[in-house]
């Protein structure tokens, strides 16, 4: 089968950071799905491993976490989905990416794709849905409206309380951003406060849902400020936590929540957030793959309630940019574009030649 991989960790600029390879089409067992892959998407994680992590001796490593496909073959222990199904996922990250014509995936971390949404569409979604979701809904603790409250769920009730929460999303522009301000804005009654530095990204993040569009590259303090807003009570920061970190501090209120995906390159200091009695929580999307949690389940059910609000006309696809084939040279171009970190929305590639 078609597949793009790499042997050593290069700079997206070398020849050899991504190259068409041929490989043996994998069997599926266990509970496994073997899926024909259809639409594939680049996230900041595929650069950031392409970077870090070599192959194993002798082997190619095939990159790839966000997948739109065709279930063709099934393990002997798999009950959830048939030859034939529609899928999408974000996969595990121990595991081969899904670069490549036929990919393996636990049918656990599997939702069914939405039926009112094209291979490319579908496959801009999974990673950042999910990584999105539990940010918001597991690690700081929002409720979502029920499939029933759908229709006013801007008058969902988060939690037993009488104060409205004002939630601030660093980097709302971007794949992870672009589907949390929807989840926020249409599942929460929080007041939605996003970051974005060009009047290209606050135009998307706005037509995304939130309440708010600040400018990351001034003081969000002064920001906040400028549009009425003293502290807020929760923090998502999606990007540089590092550079906004005494700032974000400043800016919450006395016992508020920050959660960050991101990697800080300098070492945070979480003594800073003592005073006011302020909780710090990490999200890795990866984490019920990689460790086979009791509750691996959870990332297929996630995925199916997405396609249900995609269906309902209550999220939308985050597809920012379509960049052909699913090739290596095709695959460098978007691998380079997300370096830069000015990407809207997700990078999709389809189909193979």
């Amino acid at each position: 089968m078609k597949a793009i991989g790499y042997k050593q960790p290069q700079a997206i600029s070398h020849p050899e950071a991504l190259v068409d390879i041929q490989l043996p089409v994998p069997e599926a067992r266990g509970r496994d799905l073997l899926v024909k892959v259809k639409a594939v998407s680049v996230n900041p994680v595929d650069t950031k491993v392409r970077l870090r992590a070599e192959a194993e001796p002798g082997q190619y490593k095939v990159l790839g976490w966000d997948v739109a496909g065709e279930v063709v073959a099934v393990g002997e222990a798999a009950t959830e989905f048939q030859v034939g199904d529609k899928v999408w996922y974000a996969g595990d990250i121990t595991r081969p990416g899904g670069n490549a014509e036929f990919h393996l995936v636990d049918e656990r971390i599997v939702g069914r794709q939405p039926a009112n949404l094209a291979d490319a569409e579908a496959a801009a979604v999974p990673l950042t849905a999910i990584t999105a979701w539990e940010l918001l809904f597991e690690r700081l603790k929002f409720k979502p409206s029920s499939p029933q409250q759908q229709g006013s769920a801007a008058n969902s009730v988060q939690q037993d309380s009488s104060v409205k929460r004002q939630l601030l999303i660093v980097g709302a522009a971007g794949g992870v951003g672009s589907i949390l301000t929807q989840l926020a804005s249409k599942l929460t009654d929080a007041t939605v406060i996003g970051t974005a530095s060009r009047a290209t990204t606050q135009r998307w993040v706005k037509d995304l849902g939130a309440d708010y569009v600040i400018d990351h590259s001034k003081p969000l303090t002064e920001e906040l400020k400028r549009i009425g807003i003293d502290s807020v009570t929760d923090v998502i920061s999606l990007t540089h936590t590092d550079q906004h970190f005494d700032q974000l501090v400043e800016a919450l209120a006395p016992q508020g929540q920050l959660a960050l995906i991101d990697d800080p390159v300098e070492a945070l200091d979480i003594m800073k957030l003592k005073l006011k009695s302020l909780s710090l929580h990490w999200e890795m999307m990866f984490t019920r793959a990689m460790f086979t949690t009791d509750d691996i389940h959870k990332q297929g059910e996630l995925l199916n309630e997405v396609a249900a609000l995609i269906e309902q006309g209550v999220l939308k696809t985050t597809l920012g940019e379509h960049y052909g084939a699913i090739n290596a040279e095709n695959l460098k171009r978007a691998h380079a574009h997300i370096e830069t970190g000015t990407a809207i929305g997700k990078v999709v590639l389809e189909g193979f030649e």
